[in-house]
């Protein structure tokens, strides 16, 4: 757990408590309530009087402070106004986008639906260029005072005590997973002092395929509560997977759309292979970190068993070998 978080945070969320939160902030709802998913916060679809829907996104409590999420909410409200396809959070009764409710904080959204991206599509993939590229021209402008910055040694660093104090690698499996840690670390560093000094701008920061709902109109981006700063790579290296010949093949595509809008540096491709180890390692430290909420040993239930850790050991070699890899190859046309 982190400082100053209180243990299960949510217990007292009971749909009565989010119906009254809500309401309080200005939407008064018809008593609709669907849990979304979401682990980190806790996201509810709610029914509004007027027939409409709306997402209310209760912030967990010792997370963030006031001001980071302000920030986001100022940052999300900036691309919007930029004619950006980026869901932002609406204003409430008082003006404001972030509403206190005891410990908890919400913020309200509209609630739109879509397909996720078809990332063997190719126009689908220019069309993610496109809208990454304009984010990040509009995101270039400015800079963040509260939220982090790009710090994957420190990501690194927390994940592994997480789960060390977690005690959750079974004993039999220790030494296998201590030395590939120790590899895959070892080349992680390596990467990120191949990539130099990259320049850094405000980024969405969780920029995956569950974070775009596609419309007849084209892309949406939703969730920026991972919003940062970091280099454009970030935002861009989650829609290349399988193998090495279809990640060229995609990233060719992606490219092709972004520098229509914004020129690319190829020495941040160094630091793919390594940015999906991170979030591999930052994964597991997440879930360990997170244990004492019940929410997670629902939804993590192998978390603990043998299967699980041989899984992920499985999963982390196939990572130092992609790691020892060249980088993927790109050049301006």
């Amino acid at each position: 757990m982190n400082p100053g978080e209180p243990r299960h945070p949510y217990a007292d969320l009971t749909p009565d408590r989010i119906l009254d939160a809500v309401e309080a902030a200005g939407f008064p709802c018809d008593g609709r309530i669907t849990e979304l998913n979401s682990y980190e916060n806790r996201v509810y679809q709610l029914g509004r009087e007027d027939g409409g829907l709306l997402v209310a996104k209760f912030y967990r409590p010792g997370r963030w402070s006031d001001e980071a999420i302000l920030e986001e909410h100022a940052f999300a409200r900036e691309l919007r106004a930029a004619d950006l396809p980026v869901v932002a959070p609406e204003l409430l009764a008082d003006g404001t986008t972030l509403h206190h409710q005891g410990e908890h904080r919400v913020a309200v959204f509209h609630s739109i639906g879509g397909r996720p991206p078809a990332l063997d599509h190719s126009e689908d993939q220019r069309q993610l260029g496109r809208l990454i590229a304009r984010l990040h021209n509009v995101a270039d402008t400015g800079r963040f005072r509260h939220r982090s910055g790009f710090a994957p040694r420190e990501v690194i660093r927390k994940a592994l005590e997480n789960v060390k104090a977690a005690r959750v690698v079974p004993p039999d499996l220790e030494a296998a997973w201590e030395a590939l840690v120790h590899d895959i670390v070892a080349l992680i560093e390596q990467r990120l002092d191949e990539a130099g000094d990259i320049r850094s701008l405000r980024l969405h920061g969780d920029c995956h395929p569950g974070n775009i709902l596609w419309r007849e109109d084209g892309p949406w981006l939703v969730d920026l509560d991972d919003t940062r700063s970091g280099p454009a790579i970030e935002d861009l290296w989650m829609f290349l997977s399988g193998e090495r010949e279809y990640q060229q093949a995609r990233l060719a595509e992606l490219l092709e759309g972004y520098t229509a809008f914004r020129d690319f540096d190829p020495r941040e491709l160094s630091l793919v292979n390594a940015l999906r180890a991170v979030r591999l390692l930052h994964f597991l430290g997440w879930i360990a970190g997170r244990w004492d909420d019940p929410a997670f040993p629902r939804a993590f239930p192998e978390f603990p068993e043998n299967r699980f850790w041989e899984g992920q050991i499985l999963s982390l070699r196939e990572e130092l070998a992609m790691l020892q890899e060249p980088p993927l190859e790109w050049s301006p046309t």
